[in-house]
Formats: structure tokens, C-alpha cells, sequence
């Protein structure tokens, strides 16, 4: 059973150059042959000139921020795992430099050359961050005795090679603090890098995390996470290359590294605002951020060095308030509120403010300058979509006609280089109203197939349709060329010849795009198109370290979200999981149409006996049930079919389904 638990969510899939693309079969009649990939169009070309005419690029405050402290850097080509196998290859993004190619939008291409930069860099007295070897940032703040590590990185591979070059430059010293900033994989899954349970438990080591933490961690995208992951394949780019033609990185950080995502649990969760600790001797004063980036999260500010850490909640870029891969949306106006309220408590006496991801802002104006843009960026997708939706504005309308704040044409930390002002107004209307336009005839539209074919059919046909797309690709008009295309490949799956000139199109809204979420959506869909889904093999989705960590009622809820009620072999029945390890008692009601998980203790056609820690290995295929009953591991009493009928009645999803044709 795989491919439904979160684990390791969009991080277990490795750069990988795609299949050679298909010869076009010509099957478009007198419609031309799609461009060649990896060139820009003149009107590409124009449209990311006017980018860099309209934005001062040659700006060099953050330019020197980025660069700022700089003291060592890895010497090694790549950061590799227990078996050799690269989980980070170092030189990766060293093609971004100089200006940006036509292929670039030269905003993205600045803001990638800046998040590309790697190393160990001291940000104050007692202060470091290691960045560029992961899609986050680690800060390792001194204590009196040893480090506390602020967010260790994806994975234990880029987690453990932060470390050695902390210890290796300013000297060896134990951890002695942990701090997870929030519940996404990025910021908590490199823990066992820096340090093991066992080390916690001998030395009494805090390991601090948000209210709501180890719930939101394993449980955001348990049920979702296979469509979840699919489509974040698109937004990471990930099966594509890294050149200027393909991946130049994300936007927020460089990248996504391959490696082995795990979870220390914490040893205290903290919530309210204000709340005071003192770790290794060093004051924290933490803030609750939940419900604004993650569901659980919190920033904290440091008195002894004036430092505020903002966690994710204000970076170098404009975020998302609802992810391309998918996630619940999150509350704009909150978010704005929380950076209003660390404007209001901590500008005034914070001369540093340093993050998750991206670089620090230094200097108490600029500080305020930092926040202030932060907060008034989701204020203003919050107010103005709400402003055009109350005037019966839809969704779409409002993304439309919202123009880009002043303030963000001149600081590019406020900028789409990761959320958009386009897709995050859709986020702020979805919020509020639901998917809904508020259009009856999109209420219950048909599905996107069946329409394409009647589209096709009414404007004359295929080739019809594909001479109006390729006029539209030809004119420059790339968005119009996409919708006409993509009737064409949804009303004609078949048609490589569609498929070639929505891949066109696609790549050339890829080339404009300022976000590098949107522009590795764009590139890798349209290397999809051409070349079929990679062959990459399954990713990794899972994890006996993680998955002790599901609460089990979260579990046999992921269980029963795979439920297919044809494939139910038996009359509705009941099954008993007892676990011996954990002291729970499931009882499963399989029905006709539902299945229905309670943390109680019923009658049913049959009991397990076994440890919760066995669960898990027979949900990762580790072993059997043959297996755990013939050691006597697991006992059962009862219809031994129930258990069987249960198991055989959920669906095993393909991971490598299709999302951009039919």
C-alpha cells in the first residue's frame, strides 16, 4: 500500500534528464510542424525585455544581502547518501549568472542567482545560516554549550552535511537545541541529521515546535498527498533538467534535494504570542503564526541580539496562499495580521530579521520597510479581490483586473517568484466562496473530455481547431494558443501533433513566467507532452520513521479515503485491530458504501492482535500477513476472510498518472 501517506511528500523524486522526445507523427493534416524546444519566440523574447526594462535589476541591496557573511562553502561536488547515491549536486545551478537569457524571465533568473548562492554565512554575533544545499535554510544560533539548529533542512543527508560545515569552520560543539519553525517537510524532515531520540533523551535536549505541530506534520496531506504529489512533480520540476531552458530553481529556494526525510517528534509544543523560553542560555520570545503559511507555525525574536526570525511567514517573496499542487488555502488576512502584529511589537527594536528561506534584511529601517511590504502584499490580494468579488466580480475576473501594488515594483521581496498576485486572488475568492463562479452554467459544467470534443467539432474539426491555435502561438497570444491546443490533445489524445504544439505554447508561457513554481509547471507539462511521463519509477513515499508517527485514527482514515466499494468480496462486516504496542483498539466498520474507523473496542467478524509497529511494515510491504502470523507476530481470531475482504477493497493508486492530457 503506498502512494496515499505523506512521508516524504514532493521530496523523493531526483533530477532527472526526461526520454528523447517522440518523432511528430504528422497527423494534423497541413498544420505546420511544432517549433523546436528550448528556443524563445521574438514575442517571448519581447516580453521578458520589457520585465527587465520595467524593474530595477541592477539594484544591488539584496544583491549584497545574499552575499553578505559569507565564510565557507562545501568543497565537495555533490552531498551524497549512505550508499554514494547524490542527494545534492552542488554545482547544479552554477549556469545562473550574467544576464538572463531569452528563455529566462530575468526577474526569476535574478532571484534564482541569488537563492543559488551556497554556504555558511554569518548573519550576527551568535548567528549563522547554512543555505543553498536544500530548499530551505538552516539557522544555527550559539547557546552556551553547543548549537541550537532552527529548521534542519528535507532530509538527514543535507541536514547532517550543514552540520559538518558548521562544526568544520567555527569549531565542533554539540546541539543543544532544536527548533522546528513549522509543519511542512522542509523544516523538520533533516532532523535526525543534526541529532537522534537517543540524544535527546541522554542530554535533555529541548526540541520546540508550534502548537498543533506533530497533528499538522503527519496529517496535512495524508489523505490527498497522492494528487498532491503528482501535481508537485509539475511545480518543483524535478524530472526536468536544470538549465536555462528547463529548472532554474523555485522561487523560494533552490531546490528539492532526493534523501531520507524522517521526524524527531518534539519534545514541547508551544502556541500563544509572547511566550517566553530560554534554550542552552539564549531568550527566545515566540509568536503563534498557525493558520497563516502552515496550519501550525511560529516565528520568535531573539532580545540579547535584536534578531526577529519570521519562519516562512515573510521571506523574500510573495508566497502562496494556495499551493499549484494543492493544499487547504490559507487565510490571507490572517497572514497580514500576524507580520502587522511583529511590525507593531518588534520593528521599533529590530535591527535584524532573518527567515526559512532567502537571505536576512538588515538595519532597523530596512526592517520595517521588510514587514510593512510583507504584511501590505497580503493585505492588498486580500482586499482587492474581496473589493471586485463584492461587486460580482468571479474568481477569474478579479485575478484579471487586480494591477500590480507599487511598492512591489520596487521590492523584489514582495514579488511572484513563488505565489503569484494572479493565482493567490483566486486562493483569497476560493477562501471565501468556494470554487464556485457564481455562473450557473459553470455549476455543473461537464467534464473537461467531453467538452473538448464538442469544441473541437463545433470550430470545424481538429485541424480547424489546431490552425486557430498555431495562428494564436504564431501571434504570440500563448494563453489563447493553450486553451485552443488543449481542447485539441483532451479531443484527440492521440494527436502527437497537438500534443508537440500545446508543449510549444506551454513553453513559451514557461519562458515569461516570474514564478519558478509556475515556470517548472509550465516546462515540465510540456516535456510531458512531447515525450510521455518519465520513466522515474515509483517515488518514495514512505517510511517506517514517519509513519510511527501517524496517529492511528489519521491512518485508517487514509485507509478508508481508498475505499472501492465494488471491490468488496463479503456482506458489510466489522474488523478489531487490537495493538499491543500503543495500548489502541480500532474497530472498522466496512459497509456497503463506507468504511467507518472508531478508537474504540467492538464485535467483529474477526480480531487482529498485533504491534502497531507490524501495522506499519505490512501497510509499507515490509512483510506479510502470511509472514506475521507463521511468527506468530499476529494473531488472528475470527473469519479469516474479513481481513483479506477489508485489504482487497482498497484501491492502490498509479502515482504516474496523467494530468496534462486526458
Amino acid at each position: 500500500m503506498r502512494h496515499w501517506l505523506l512521508a516524504t511528500s514532493i521530496l523523493a523524486f531526483a533530477a532527472c534528464s526526461p526520454p528523447q522526445a517522440a518523432e511528430p507523427e504528422g497527423d494534423a493534416g497541413a498544420i505546420p510542424q511544432a517549433p523546436p524546444a528550448g528556443e524563445a519566440t521574438d514575442a517571448t523574447a519581447g516580453a521578458n525585455q520589457a520585465v527587465a526594462d520595467r524593474l530595477p535589476l541592477d539594484d544591488q541591496g539584496d544583491v549584497e544581502d545574499a552575499a553578505r557573511g559569507f565564510l565557507a562553502a562545501i568543497e565537495e561536488d555533490a552531498i551524497l547518501d549512505e550508499e554514494g547515491n547524490t542527494v545534492w549536486s552542488i554545482p547544479q545551478f552554477d549556469f545562473i549568472e550574467g544576464d538572463a537569457p531569452a528563455t529566462v524571465n530575468p526577474s526569476l533568473w535574478r532571484q534564482s542567482g541569488l537563492a543559488a548562492k551556497h554556504g555558511l554565512f554569518e548573519v550576527a554575533d551568535g548567528i549563522w545560516q547554512v543555505r543553498g544545499y536544500d530548499l530551505s535554510v538552516m539557522s544555527v544560533i550559539e547557546g552556551e554549550t553547543g548549537w541550537i539548529i532552527v529548521d534542519p533542512l528535507t532530509v538527514k543527508e543535507t541536514s547532517a552535511a550543514a552540520l559538518k560545515l558548521v562544526n568544520d569552520t567555527l569549531g565542533e560543539r554539540p546541539v543543544t537545541g532544536v527548533l522546528y519553525t513549522h509543519s511542512h517537510a522542509d523544516h523538520f524532515g533533516g532532523a535526525r541529521g543534526v541529532i537522534s531520540e537517543e540524544e535527546i533523551e541522554e542530554r535533555d535536549v529541548p526540541v520546540l515546535a508550534p502548537e498543533g505541530f506533530t497533528e499538522s506534520a503527519v496529517a496535512e496531506n495524508l489523505i490527498a498527498g497522492n494528487l498532491m504529489q503528482r501535481r508537485a512533480v509539475l511545480m518543483f520540476g524535478n524530472t526536468i533538467p536544470r538549465s536555462d531552458t528547463a529548472n532554474v530553481g523555485t522561487g523560494l529556494g533552490p531546490g528539492l534535494p532526493q534523501g531520507t526525510t524522517g521526524l524527531v517528534l518534539p519534545t514541547e509544543e508551544i502556541g500563544g504570542w509572547g511566550t517566553k523560553r530560554e534554550i542552552d542560555g539564549v531568550d527566545f520570545v515566540f509568536m503563534d503564526a498557525g493558520g497563516t503559511e502552515a496550519p501550525a507555525e511560529f516565528m520568535f525574536y531573539l532580545p540579547a541580539k535584536n534578531a526577529l526570525c519570521t519562519a516562512e511567514v515573510a521571506t523574500a517573496t510573495f508566497h502562496n496562499v494556495l499551493t499549484p499542487r494543492g493544499a487547504k488555502v490559507r487565510d490571507a488576512l490572517k497572514w497580514s495580521r500576524v507580520i502587522d502584529r511583529a511590525l507593531a511589537d518588534y520593528g521599533g527594536e529590530a535591527d535584524l530579521v532573518f527567515a526559512s528561506h532567502h537571505w536576512p534584511t538588515w538595519g532597523q529601517e530596512n526592517v520595517q520597510q521588510f514587514l510593512t511590504h510583507q504584511r501590505d502584499i497580503y493585505r492588498y490580494v486580500h482586499d482587492q479581490t474581496l473589493r471586485r468579488a463584492n461587486a460580482g466580480a468571479t474568481m477569474t475576473e478579479a485575478a484579471e483586473t487586480i494591477p500590480e501594488p507599487g511598492f512591489s515594483q520596487e521590492d523584489f521581496s514582495t514579488r511572484d517568484y513563488y505565489g503569484t498576485l494572479n493565482h493567490n486572488s483566486k486562493a483569497v475568492y476560493q477562501f471565501y466562496y468556494g470554487w464556485w463562479s457564481g455562473v450557473p452554467a459553470d455549476y455543473h459544467a461537464l467534464p473537461r473530455a467531453e467538452t473538448a470534443s464538442r469544441y473541437v467539432e463545433a470550430m470545424g474539426g481538429l485541424d480547424a481547431i489546431m490552425d486557430r491555435g498555431v495562428q494564436a502561438f504564431e501571434s504570440g497570444d500563448y494563453r489563447w494558443a493553450a486553451e485552443l491546443l488543449n481542447h485539441a490533445v483532451f479531443a484527440e489524445p492521440g494527436s502527437q501533433a497537438a500534443k508537440d504544439w500545446l508543449a510549444a505554447a506551454y513553453e513559451q508561457l514557461g519562458f515569461q513566467a516570474e514564478s519558478g513554481a509556475w515556470r517548472s509547471y509550465y516546462l515540465t507539462a510540456a516535456s510531458e507532452l512531447r515525450n510521455g511521463m518519465p520513466d522515474a519509477g515509483a517515488p518514495n513515499l514512505g517510511n517506517a520513521d514517519f509513519l510511527k508517527a501517524v496517529p492511528t485514527i489519521d491512518l485508517f482514515d487514509a485507509l478508508a479515503s481508498r475505499y472501492n466499494p465494488d471491490k468488496l468480496a463479503m456482506d458489510p462486516f466489522t474488523v478489531v485491530f487490537d495493538f499491543t504496542d500503543t495500548g489502541e483498539t480500532v474497530t472498522v466498520d466496512i459497509g456497503r458504501d463506507v468504511i467507518v474507523p472508531r478508537l474504540t473496542d467492538g464485535e467483529g467478524a474477526a480480531r487482529l492482535t498485533l504491534t502497531r509497529a507490524d501495522f506499519n511494515r505490512l501497510i509499507l510491504r515490509e512483510t506479510s500477513a502470511q509472514a506475521l502470523m507463521e511468527s506468530e507476530a499476529m494473531r488472528l481470531e475470527g473469519n479469516m476472510a474479513a481481513p483479506a475482504a477489508f485489504l482487497g477493497a482498497l484501491d492502490q493508486p498509479d502515482f504516474w498518472f496523467p494530468v496534462v492530457t486526458p
